[in-house]
C-alpha cells in the first residue's frame, strides 16, 4: 500500500479577490474549508496546509489541523509544497489546491490509484469540453497518447481540426497533481524549460525532462474562488 499526504499551498495575496482563502464561506473560511474536504474523502495518511501568512495558520490550527509555514518566497504552488515535503514520510504527494473547498472523493481517488503502475511518475486531471470551450485561453488543453500519459499541455486550442472532422474531443486540464515524491523533489530543482516559458505552463518542464504524467478523466467540476462571483456561487452551494 502506497502512503499519501495532501499538501495544500494556500498563499495569502491574490489579484482578483484580496484574501480570498480566508473569506467567509458559511461559518467557515475557504481554506477550512478545503482543508476539511480533503480530510472528509478518507483518501490521505495525512492533510497539510501550506502558506506563507499567520492568519492562514491561526484559522487552519483553531480546526485541529496541521500547518507548515513557508520559509522562503515562491513562484508556484509546486515549489511551495517542494518545501514543506520533508516533514512528511510518505509514496505520494498530492498538490490539493486551497481554493478549491468542495474536494471530490472519486476523482482523487482515480488519482492515486494510476500509481499502481510503476511506469507513472505524476498523474492529473482531465474532463471533455466543447470545441467552443477550448477557443480560451485561459483554459489549458491536454492532449494524451493511447496510454492516457500526456503528450502535450496547451493554451492554444489543440488538436488542430486540419480537416473539419465533426466529431474531435477536446480535454482541459484540471490543475491538481499526485506525484511520488522523489519526482516532486527532482522537478522543483530543474531550471525553467523553454516550453514552460512560452506557454507559461509548469507542467511542460515536466514533459520536456521526459516524465511520464498518466491523465485522469473525470466529470467533477470543481470549484475554484478566484473572483466575488465564484465565493458567492460556493456560499449558494453551502446552503444548498
Amino acid at each position: 500500500m502506497l502512503t499519501i499526504a495532501a499538501l495544500i499551498p494556500a498563499r495569502y495575496a491574490s489579484t482578483r479577490l484580496p484574501s480570498k482563502l480566508v473569506q467567509d464561506l458559511g461559518g467557515k473560511s475557504v481554506i477550512q474549508r478545503t482543508y476539511l474536504s480533503t480530510v472528509k474523502t478518507g483518501i490521505f495518511d495525512e492533510v497539510w496546509v501550506v502558506t506563507d501568512h499567520p492568519e492562514i495558520k491561526k484559522q487552519i490550527e483553531s480546526i485541529g489541523g496541521k500547518v507548515f509555514v513557508s520559509q522562503k518566497e515562491h513562484q508556484s504552488g509546486s515549489d511551495r509544497i517542494a518545501e514543506a515535503m520533508e516533514m512528511v514520510d510518505v509514496d505520494l504527494i498530492v498538490n490539493v489546491q486551497g481554493d478549491e473547498p468542495f474536494q471530490d472523493e472519486k476523482s482523487l481517488n482515480d488519482l492515486v490509484s494510476v500509481f499502481k503502475d510503476p511506469r507513472v511518475d505524476v498523474a492529473s486531471l482531465k474532463t471533455r469540453i466543447s470545441a467552443e470551450a477550448a477557443e480560451n485561453p485561459n483554459t489549458v488543453k491536454v492532449v494524451t497518447d493511447l496510454w492516457g500519459d500526456a503528450l502535450i499541455f496547451s493554451r492554444a486550442k489543440i488538436p488542430y481540426n486540419r480537416e473539419g472532422m465533426s466529431e474531435v474531443a477536446y480535454w482541459k486540464h484540471i490543475g491538481v497533481y499526485a506525484y511520488r515524491k522523489n519526482v516532486l523533489q527532482d522537478f522543483t530543482g530543474l531550471p525553467k524549460s523553454e516550453l514552460e516559458s512560452i506557454e507559461m505552463l509548469e507542467q511542460l518542464r515536466l514533459l520536456e525532462n521526459g516524465y511520464r504524467i498518466r491523465m485522469v478523466e473525470t466529470v467533477h467540476q470543481a470549484i475554484a474562488i478566484d473572483t466575488l462571483e465564484d465565493l458567492e456561487k460556493a456560499r449558494r452551494l453551502i446552503f444548498e
